[in-house]
């Protein structure tokens, strides 16, 4: 194989940790984010793949109506985050950056829709691998210097919260249809490729200053509408053996972190679980507002993502709130929502 190369809490004590994020959120100087399209905020408009999504209907419910990149009709998660941190601007696409000066103080996003921890997957697509990200940020440190001053600069660097979501992209537009890999590799053994590549991410980040680090576990893969569409043998409910992979990733995912936590000292590395909370809303979304879990909201709601999912799309819905999904691999506004007060109980020990 290719080496790399490097349950729901009620909403008064929701809104305590709110606070408590609010109060302490000059503790917080910047949040720089790395991985996938579940939080690419428009890096991958400005590369040549099809991956995309600065277009209609995306973005028809984000600020002025307007797509711009984000895999999402509206809020990504780590953008309610980022409110919840107090910030009063999201951290931009550093690809967007035409001139890289202020605006990296509070932070920077580097993920790309198809990467993964595993480089050949974002190469695949003509999306920013793992390794590249951390170069980009590597170039954002020396411009934060150049802007701020090493002292100030330090000061970012160490105090910043890094986000990391990567994985899904690994295993749903690579292993499970890519012949090289299903049939020479078992899903358990492709993961520990995958927690080889996770250690030395985190290793060369921590390296770079990086103390405060919070990693999104795998969703349940096997309940996104593409994945049941393509993998479920015509079925409607969860695919049971993909959602079985993601929670095996998960549980090497805990081992690895916690090895990494007592190996690199003042590393604050933090798991933030993404599988329990959506794998309620999929399979209770009656209970958590919601009417619609197994088709999404764009197109035919069964498998339409990125370029299948336009302003030709038949089907899209009309309120996107009622929809778990967005789009056939997505969350919608709604449900990012609901996932990042779950993001924010889990990280709060990020900043204490």
């Amino acid at each position: 194989m290719s080496k790399c190369k490097s349950s729901h809490v009620s909403l008064s004590f929701l809104s305590n940790f709110s606070l408590f994020f609010l109060l302490f959120s000059q503790l917080v100087p910047a949040l720089f984010l790395f991985g996938d399209s579940v939080v690419d905020v428009g890096n991958n408009n400005h590369l040549h793949t099809i991956v995309k999504a600065n277009f209609p209907p995306y973005g028809r419910d984000f600020q002025n109506h307007n797509p711009t990149g984000r895999f999402c009709n509206g809020k990504l998660a780590t953008d309610y985050t980022a409110e919840t941190l107090g910030f009063t601007s999201y951290p931009p696409a550093y690809l967007n950056l035409k001139t890289k000066g202020k605006n990296l103080l509070n932070g920077a996003n580097f993920a790309s829709a198809a990467s993964g921890y595993f480089d050949p997957t974002a190469k695949l697509y003509h999306a920013i691998p793992l390794s590249q990200q951390l170069e980009y940020y590597k170039e954002c440190q020396n411009k934060l210097v150049e802007i701020a001053g090493q002292s100030k600069a330090s000061s970012i660097i160490s105090g910043a919260i890094y986000l990391i979501s990567a994985g899904n992209s690994d295993f749903i537009q690579n292993y499970y249809i890519n012949p090289l890999l299903y049939k020479v590799y078992t899903a358990d053994q492709f993961s520990d490729t995958l927690m080889h590549c996770y250690s030395n991410f985190i290793q060369d980040l921590y390296a770079l200053g990086a103390r405060r680090i919070g990693v999104t576990t795998l969703p349940p893969m096997g309940c996104l509408p593409a994945a049941i569409t393509l993998f479920g043998s015509l079925s409607n409910e969860c695919v049971a053996r993909i959602n079985n992979d993601a929670v095996n990733f998960n549980k090497k995912l805990n081992t690895t972190s916690q090895n990494l936590q007592k190996m690199l000292p003042g590393l604050n590395l933090v798991l933030l679980d993404i599988y329990q909370p959506l794998y309620d809303l999929v399979t209770k979304p009656s209970e958590n507002g919601f009417s619609e879990a197994r088709k999404a909201c764009c197109g035919t709601g069964l498998l339409e993502t990125s370029i299948l999912c336009n302003q030709m799309s038949i089907g899209t819905c009309a309120n996107a709130s009622e929809y778990v999904f967005w789009d056939g691999f997505h969350p919608s506004d709604a449900a990012n929502k609901v996932l990042a007060d779950d993001l924010i109980a889990a990280g709060i020990s990020l900043i204490s």
